[in-house]
């Protein structure tokens, strides 16, 4: 019988990131490697295994039944050694070591600034920023695979603890050339009128508006979609239309007069940033020093000032 070579803590990485992903190419986006580096070091673990692990069928990758014992296998001994290193960190009684956090892409205008804040405080953490889409984020979540989350809507029907701490405040932009620029107390059947630009299915902005509009019997047409924030607001200033956008993605915008906000009828619609982990989760010493920082600062900080329209 041939002897067992167990596979590296490189290989056991980057399967696990290829079969939680189903896509050595969004494997090899989250780890930072190229396509062909990623594939090698599968290609290199099934000759150790002595079994494919893979298979493509259409455009997805699927795990055969070896491949689904390896990624167990491989999800098992990093969380592990992931659990090791929290709790090597912890017995040095300093907020030190890495940070690990995954946030939907609006975040990406404050997080980075708390988390710089919250760095120079603390010069030892090593803080690791993953921004990506919710659904991207969701399934972090669902695989355990940070200490922290960061997102506006905490899913529903998941063992998570979620602990709000910023106000995030939506509204209505336009283009300031735009007919409704200027106009007092829009009524959503109005804004229903308009080509407006939509976050992508699953966007937690994007289910807070479509219950509000449901709830005033307004359908909202659907016209385009897109999956990222920048991408709206220059769909907004290059008139293709109207969109809802949280104020800390428009800052720039607002004061460079390339956007103005829109007086809508219950809007702006005021809702709360969360910071997540999973329910039990045991928190490392630098990631419940990071909530709790988040938590002192939504309370130093005044909430966001309302724009007028223009």
């Amino acid at each position: 019988m041939t002897k067992f070579i167990p596979p590296t803590f490189q290989q056991m990485r980057l399967f696990e990131a290829v079969a939680r992903h189903g896509s050595i190419t969004r494997a090899a986006e989250e780890v930072h490697l190229t396509q062909p580096s990623v594939s090698m070091q599968v290609k290199t673990l099934e000759e150790k295994i002595g079994l494919p692990l893979t298979e493509q069928i259409g455009k997805r990758l699927h795990l055969t039944r070896a491949g689904e014992e390896v990624a167990a296998a491989s999800r098992d001994i990093l969380a592990r050694l992931g659990e090791m290193e929290v709790a090597l960190e912890d017995m040095k009684h300093e907020v030190a070591g890495p940070l690990s956090i995954a946030v939907v892409s609006t975040a990406k205008y404050f997080l980075p600034q708390l988390l710089g804040d919250f760095k120079r405080r603390h010069p030892k953490v090593e803080p690791r920023l993953q921004i990506t889409n919710r659904e991207t984020v969701l399934d972090r979540l669902g695989a355990n695979a940070d200490d922290l989350y960061i997102m506006g809507q905490p899913p529903q029907g998941q063992p998570v603890q979620a602990e709000p701490f910023l106000e995030n405040v939506i509204t209505f932009v336009a283009r300031p050339d735009h007919p409704l620029a200027g106009t007092k107390h829009i009524p959503l059947s109005r804004i229903a009128e308009e080509n407006v630009i939509r976050r992508e299915p699953g966007s937690g902005t994007r289910q807070a508006i479509e219950k509000l509009f449901q709830a005033a019997h307004v359908e909202l047409i659907p016209h385009m979609e897109f999956d990222d924030a920048d991408a709206i607001k220059q769909g907004v200033i290059s008139g293709l239309g109207i969109a809802y956008l949280s104020l800390h993605a428009l800052r720039l915008e607002l004061a460079a007069g390339e956007l103005v906000v829109l007086d809508v009828e219950g809007f702006p619609l005021r809702r709360r940033w969360y910071a997540l982990h999973r329910e039990g989760k045991r928190l490392s010493t630098a990631a419940q020093s990071f909530l709790d920082f988040l938590q002192q600062e939504s309370g130093r900080t005044r909430s966001e000032t309302e724009p007028g329209p223009r």
